[in-house]
């Protein structure tokens, strides 16, 4: 009898360290707690509904949007991972308005900056719907033991050393990539590890699934609109099905495993877009790219190459299967 090989998120990392002589081993600490948080951050959310944790927090963050109490819990918890494991020099949160500098004994070494944004599509938690956690991790560029700079946090999203998302759906889910592809692991409650579900995702070069918010269509830009319109319409060579769930993750997660195209455009009250370059926009970009997708802001601008001005900058996103992403591009530029 055959006995499929199991490989723990901890063994594949390992095993990827294994391969780069020069690696200190900091980075696989780093996925250490942030798989630990992600187990915490999954346990609270199995428990939503028996004890006091859903529901408004009573507070607006720093974009000025609800914030929900797993919110914050989420991005407590998190910070108190990469804290208490010693490889982060500091956090830059969603929910967050400034650099949290981590500055204990344990921690003065220490050269990863990560961005995350702790709880995204929190407006689902209390319908039970799918919700997720966007990670990213840059290196710091001012010597190591001094304090982390502006000019440390603010990196271009091509700088990433690493990024990905934990989905909390009907199973919980880290995927992620450090440069070398994209890699899935599915949580086994029963052991409490992250095994190697999905290897080597490739996003399908094109796919008939498009994600946005269609409630915004008369604030989109001509050319936004004009692409819907191609989309919806039943001459197509191949008809196109709308998924749009309100979470990031999970409509990218969907997306990335059949083929699709996630769409968050400027619109006329929000001309910068909604998504957060750093905490959304970069992390999701960087998967995109690794797994063979394309990610622009629609008028051919890669997101990777946007150079931040502020923590929390916004832009128009759209991402997922090339040749998906080039039609909608074609449309907008033509306007």
């Amino acid at each position: 009898m055959r006995i499929n090989q199991v490989i723990s998120l901890s063994q594949f990392i390992a095993d990827q360290q294994s391969k780069h002589p020069e690696a200190t081993g900091d980075l696989s600490k780093i996925f250490r707690d942030i798989k630990f948080g992600a187990k915490i951050v999954n346990r609270d959310v199995r428990k939503a509904g028996l004890v006091d944790i859903l529901g408004a927090h009573g507070t607006v963050n720093v974009q000025g949007e609800e914030v929900k109490k797993l919110d914050i819990i989420a991005n407590e918890e998190f910070k108190s991972s990469l804290t208490l494991g010693g490889d982060c020099c500091a956090i830059i949160s969603e929910e967050e308005e400034d650099i949290h500098h981590i500055e204990t004994t344990l921690n003065q070494d220490s050269k990863y900056i990560i961005a995350m944004d702790p709880l995204d599509g929190s407006s689902n938690i209390d319908v039970n719907a799918s919700i997720g956690t966007i990670f990213s991790v840059y290196q710091r560029i001012s010597p190591v033991g001094g304090p982390v700079t502006m000019e440390d946090v603010l990196q271009k999203g091509s700088n990433q050393v690493a990024a990905g998302y934990i989905i909390y759906g009907s199973s919980t889910m880290i995927v992620f990539t450090t440069g070398q592809g994209v890699n899935a692991f599915t949580l086994d409650a029963s052991i409490g590890d992250f095994l190697l579900s999905h290897p080597d995702i490739q996003i399908p070069k094109d796919g008939t699934i498009y994600s946005i918010n269609d409630g915004n269509y008369d604030r989109f830009d001509q050319g936004v609109k004009n692409y819907l319109d191609y989309c919806r319409n039943s001459k197509i060579k191949k008809p196109y099905s709308a998924r749009y769930i309100g979470s990031m993750v999970s409509d990218f997660h969907r997306n990335l495993l059949k083929g699709g195209i996630f769409m968050y455009p400027s619109t006329s009250d929000a001309t910068e877009g909604k998504l957060r370059l750093m905490f959304e926009s970069n992390p999701m970009a960087f998967v995109t790219e690794q797994a063979g997708g394309k990610a622009t802001t629609g008028d051919g601008t890669r997101i990777l190459d946007i150079e931040p001005t502020e923590i929390h900058q916004r832009n128009p996103v759209f991402m997922g299967s090339p040749d998906m992403v080039d039609k909608a591009e074609s449309f907008i530029k033509v306007k």
